[in-house]
């Protein structure tokens, strides 16, 4: 009994599957295709290499202060020393800070990535939506991001189709 139940549901099951519609897209084909995309890459590069010249600036300060007080510690009194070892420890903790507030999980360069790309990701999602609404996919499945497809037919493949209706050839 427990046989003919599993083999029932079994069956059903590749029944179901096989009903199902699906499609294929490939994400970064479709990014490389859009120019808006390619400038905002553009525009995060050149921030980002801005900001990493500034937080490479603090720190090369703070290095300086480190090796000065290197070379002038043995003329220093306890006083002096301790005010050195803070500015440097200072100079570091700005450094840090400055890394964080730019490049941190919640920073600035990561702001405005989806402040750039958000728009551009909705667009694609909304259309590719669109399509597996009207064509009647159950499911449209990256094949950039998944490297578990070995073989996808291009037939089921909406990329130029997405490009397309996005305004794009």
């Amino acid at each position: 009994m427990k046989k003919t139940l599993f083999t029932l549901a079994l069956l059903l099951t590749s029944l179901a599957m096989s009903a199902q519609k699906y499609a294929l897209l490939d994400m970064e084909y479709i990014l490389k295709n859009i120019p808006a995309y390619e400038r905002a890459n553009e525009q995060l590069a050149q921030v980002s290499k801005k900001w990493q010249a500034e937080v490479e600036a603090v720190n090369t300060e703070a290095s300086t202060l480190y090796k000065n007080y290197q070379n002038e510690v043995v003329f220093l009194s306890q006083e002096q020393k301790k005010s050195r070892q803070e500015a440097i420890m200072n100079k570091e903790r700005q450094a840090a800070d400055l890394k964080k507030k730019y490049f941190g999980p919640e920073g600035e360069l990561f702001k405005k990535r989806e402040a750039l790309m958000t728009p551009i990701q909705d667009e694609i999602y909304n259309t590719v939506k669109e399509i597996a609404e009207l064509r009647g996919y159950s499911m449209v499945i990256d094949r950039s991001a998944d490297n578990g497809i070995i073989y996808g037919s291009p037939r089921v493949d909406i990329s130029n189709e997405v490009l397309q209706k996005l305004g794009y050839q």
